[in-house]
């Protein structure tokens, strides 16, 4: 499979959205037509927002939206809520996965699986936890940290939403919500666990490279 790459500026969560359900809908109208998809890949910051998925429950934020300095928006992805914001890398795939003959199942765990290689690169371990999406590291301990969400909408084999690395993200903003509805757990970052400043840019060509690799 080969994708388009398609990187930005820090972005506005409504742009970032509206630039997805426009490819999104390119390619489902291409499908309906029986026309060739084509596969995206958009690499991103988001300016502080909290976003809610359409099974999210709105208690979990657990301040009024306007006592922050972030944007709320209600999603038609899976998961609960949580935190987008500078420092952190987000990945949106628009990808056909009849094209590389995927699963939904299949396609999570890949993205997965492309973090957890990209973070094994600076000496994290990062693992899954059952019944919880993203990546995870010290997940078999008492205090389990999340430091890569995920959320993803699929509609007739074509993917939208996608990933969120904590790189250097200000994990403060997570103060202000059950991150992913999962009270019990903690978040954390690239920077937090390793204990100093991470190159971003780095990160996000490491991660580029090794999505090109896994599904290709």
């Amino acid at each position: 499979m080969t994708f388009n790459l398609i990187t930005l500026e820090e972005t506005s969560y409504l742009n970032g959205l509206m630039l997805q359900e426009n490819l999104f809908n390119a390619q489902l109208e291409k499908k309906a037509k029986a026309e060739p998809t084509t596969n995206y890949l958009i690499l991103l910051q988001h300016q502080p927002v909290y976003t809610l998925g359409k099974s999210g429950d709105i208690e979990n934020l657990k301040v009024p939206i306007e006592k922050t300095d972030a944007e709320f928006f209600r999603t038609n992805r899976g998961g609960d809520i949580t935190f987008h914001g500078p420092g952190q890398l987000v990945g949106y795939p628009i990808f056909d996965l009849d094209s590389i003959e995927l699963g939904t199942k299949e396609y999570v765990e890949k993205l997965e699986d492309c973090v957890i290689e990209c973070i094994k690169g600076y000496g994290l371990l990062g693992t899954r936890i059952d019944g919880a999406s993203g990546v995870w590291v010290d997940s078999d301990s008492a205090y389990p940290r999340k430091i890569c969400a995920l959320g993803i909408k699929v509609s007739r084999g074509i993917t939208m939403h996608g990933f969120a690395l904590n790189i250097n993200t200000d994990l403060g903003y997570f103060d202000n919500i059950v991150p992913c509805g999962l009270d019990d757990k903690a978040v954390t970052s690239m920077s937090k666990e390793l204990n100093k400043p991470i190159d971003f840019w780095k990160v996000q060509q490491r991660l580029q490279e090794i999505i090109e690799n896994k599904f290709n």
